[in-house]
């Protein structure tokens, strides 16, 4: 395993109060998982605890009426505190405003909560840039750095920029939603934001769905390659992985057990006297479905009056923003549902819900999770939810019974739980109806097999296996970023009698350019080619003109394939024209492509002998990606003389005719020989004729990020060159 010199935390709070004492301030640290996680981390690690040069630093915010307090007061014996102060303004636009009034609402799916303000984000810029000016002065070489949470998106990449060195991780706690809602953040918003996440070495979710949405949307909205857990950027790989983070599983199963656990048991249950207490506990949010778990509820005592008399409901909800609006309208409705379904089944001796708003002691806490006999646990979202595995935890006496939603990331976990649809009232009712019928038996077998699964995956196993993710990404570099197995690839190109390899030219055999007329193979690359082509055949299946691909590979024996198929040259032999098509299809393209090369300065059109192709890439309007669909779109729609193919390349829009392509002249050289090995390299569009076309033992690889019908993937262009030279390698050393 990595190890690092100190552990660097970063996130929004700090873990800490301050309390006044005789002698000034002091630093109290709470004892929260994430603070239990980070010590045994730091145990992992190798730090002791002991020595003053390894304390575990912490940077997160701080009120300014702090900014007097000596810096004394901000370390004890185990953390060393880093306050981030900043102007009121500033934190008000970042916190209140971008973090908890647009990502907060948008990343749980209430779009119609979300505020879109160009303000806010600029304060979300500056306040990530004050974490960044205390972490710049803090990190030191062999530090890891491990950034929490949706307010600091923008900070990885910026410690990134600053320190190039520097080992970062990111953990995202709350959902990460699908690419549709991402969508909607303005599109320098949303790259800002994955860009700054993607500035880690290891980025953790609580889900593999998580992990999945994130993926995409960096696929969608950045193009960037992405191989099994890594996204490769130009200058490093990032590893991305679920680790659902858990609780402390002894602390609870333990303190479930104190005398003074016990004795607060005892007094409730005593006090509600009924059969069967059904529980749950929440921050006040709309997130956490409350008003339906209610709904759910009420509809159970509605078609069970069998049961009335003989449960309660101890709703807790702990205060939380209810200075806001929408906080304080659920808060109200809370109440009002509350009241209502008193009022309408409720007794002189019976009330069927016992509500509360506010803070529970952990004592107070432990007492409700062993008094119960329900845990009634229904977010309509939530990116992991500890409440239920807290309960689970301190149940070892093997009892109760967990409803859970199926929207909260524990449900993949704790599927022994009764999974529900917070949403369907029905559902909810029939849950609690199977779960107050749930034969002990029944209980112990579910709750075994939860318990015994999170004392296997508890709070600690989450921190470690964080850690031991950075040596899959920087035990592991290497030059060459693809899934393609190498020893057996090259092996088999070793040995084999026959061997065809295909190579597109641009984006695959040299770096993608601006104008196309400067793209270049490297000297060395074509050093490869010539050893290559002495005992192989070797094509260069391109879009590009007769004329480029005869100078570019001058003296080299292979096969040269022009303008997607319509030319071929075999070695030392002259060109075939295969697409005998005419050609007065031309000027009506042309004229329609001319009226968007007039509205994009930048772009033009480049016209082959068979083709004709709008370039965009140095254009620079940001609605131009959505006029080449448009054209495109246009083209196909459009009855020419004879049929056409539109092709949607790397900022390019080509029009050729129909009857050839890539797929077809690589079928026709395929069936000329007895090849025993094949291997076809493209970045683009056109490519997926080839690789749909070839048998599917031969090895397809497509460069970059994107859908592709290839078996595997390279992820940039210079890994070409880096798989070649390994090929050549084999063919130098036999």
């Amino acid at each position: 395993m990595n190890t690092f010199n100190r552990l660097l935390i970063v996130s929004y709070r700090l873990p800490f109060t301050f309390q006044q004492t005789n002698d000034g301030v002091e630093l109290v640290q709470n004892s929260g998982g994430l603070v239990s996680a980070v010590l045994s981390m730091a145990e992992r690690m190798g730090q002791k605890q002991d020595s003053t040069a390894t304390k575990i630093h912490w940077v997160g915010h701080a009120d300014s009426s702090l900014q007097t307090i000596e810096s004394s007061a901000f370390e004890n014996d185990t953390f060393v505190a880093h306050p981030v102060f900043m102007d009121e303004a500033i934190h008000k636009g970042f916190y209140e405003g971008f973090s908890n009034d647009l990502i907060w609402p948008l990343f749980h799916y209430f779009t119609s909560y979300a505020s879109f303000r160009e303000a806010d984000f600029d304060s979300y810029q500056q306040a990530n840039t004050r974490f960044l000016e205390e972490l710049t002065a803090l990190i030191e070489p062999g530090d890891l750095v491990w950034i929490h949470d949706f307010q600091l998106m923008l900070l990885p990449d910026m410690v990134r920029k600053a320190i190039p060195t520097a080992t970062i991780g990111y953990f995202f706690h709350i959902p990460f939603p699908t690419y549709e809602i991402i969508k909607l953040l303005p599109r320098t918003w949303r790259q800002a934001l994955l860009n700054g996440v993607l500035g880690a070495d290891v980025i953790g979710f609580h889900t593999a769905d998580y992990v999945q949405h994130f993926m995409q949307s960096v696929s969608d909205v950045l193009s960037l390659p992405i191989i099994g857990p890594r996204i490769i950027l130009p200058d490093h790989s990032v590893v991305v992985n679920d680790f659902p983070i858990s609780i402390d599983f002894t602390k609870f199963n333990s303190s479930g057990q104190e005398a003074a656990v016990l004795a607060v048991k005892e007094q409730y249950q005593t006090l509600l006297q009924q059969d069967k207490i059904i529980f749950s506990v929440d921050r006040l949010d709309y997130t956490k479905g409350i008003t339906y778990r209610l709904q759910g509820y009420e509809r159970f005592l509605s078609q069970n009056p069998d049961w009335h008399d003989k449960v309660t409901f101890v709703m807790t909800v702990v205060p939380s923003r209810d200075q806001i609006g929408h906080y304080q309208e659920i808060k109200r409705e809370i109440e009002e549902t509350v009241g209502r379904i008193n009022g309408l089944f409720g007794t002189i001796g019976w009330r069927p819900i016992v509500y509360s708003y506010a803070s529970l002691t952990f004592t107070e806490l432990l007492a409700l999770y062993t008094a119960c006999d329900i845990a009634l646990i229904t977010p309509i979202r939530d990116g992991m939810n500890l409440v239920c595995k807290e309960f689970v935890a301190s149940r070892q006496d093997q009892r109760g019974v967990l409803i859970l939603s199926e929207l909260a990331g524990a449900a993949q976990e704790l599927p022994d739980a009764l999974i529900i649809n917070p949403t369907d009232t029905q559902e909810v009712a029939d849950a609690i109806k199977q779960g107050l019928a749930m034969s002990p038996e029944e209980q112990e077998q579910r709750m075994v097999r939860m318990r015994m699964h999170l004392q296997n995956h508890n709070v600690f196993r989450w921190s470690n296996d964080f850690l031991r993710a950075f040596d899959n990404v920087l035990g592991n570099q290497t030059d060459l970023e693809t899934d393609l197995p190498i020893q057996p690839f090259i092996s088999a190109f070793n040995e084999a009698r026959q061997r065809l390899l295909l190579f597109d030219f641009d984006g695959t055999l040299a770096p993608l350019v601006n104008d196309p007329a400067d793209a270049r193979p490297s000297d060395a690359l074509k050093d490869i080619f010539m050893t290559i082509a002495e005992s192989s055949d070797l094509v260069v299946i391109s879009g590009r003109d007769r004329a480029f691909l005869e100078k570019t590979f001058a003296g080299i024996p292979l096969y040269l394939v022009a303008e997607h198929g319509a030319f071929l040259k075999k070695p030392d032999q002259p060109w075939e024209r295969l697409d005998l098509s005419d050609s007065d299809w031309v000027d009506s393209v042309r004229a329609l492509m001319n009226e968007v090369v007039e509205r994009f300065p930048g772009s033009f059109i480049e016209e082959k002998e068979t083709a004709i192709a709008w370039h965009y890439r140095t254009a620079e309007a940001d609605d131009v990606e959505g006029q080449a669909v448009e054209l495109a779109t246009h083209l196909r729609g459009t009855a020419f003389s004879i049929p056409l193919t539109v092709i949607q390349g790397s900022k390019v829009v080509e029009v050729k005719p129909a009857q050839h392509s890539k797929g077809t002249v690589a079928l026709n050289i395929v069936g000329q020989a007895s090849y025993d090995f094949i291997v076809s390299v493209g970045d683009d569009t056109t490519d997926e004729d080839m690789f749909r076309q070839l048998p599917n033992w031969a090895y397809t690889v497509k460069v970059g990020s994107g859908l592709s019908f290839a078996r595997y993937r390279l992820a940039r262009q210079q890994d070409v060159e880096t798989l070649l030279q390994r090929m050549n390698d084999v063919l130098v050393d036999a």
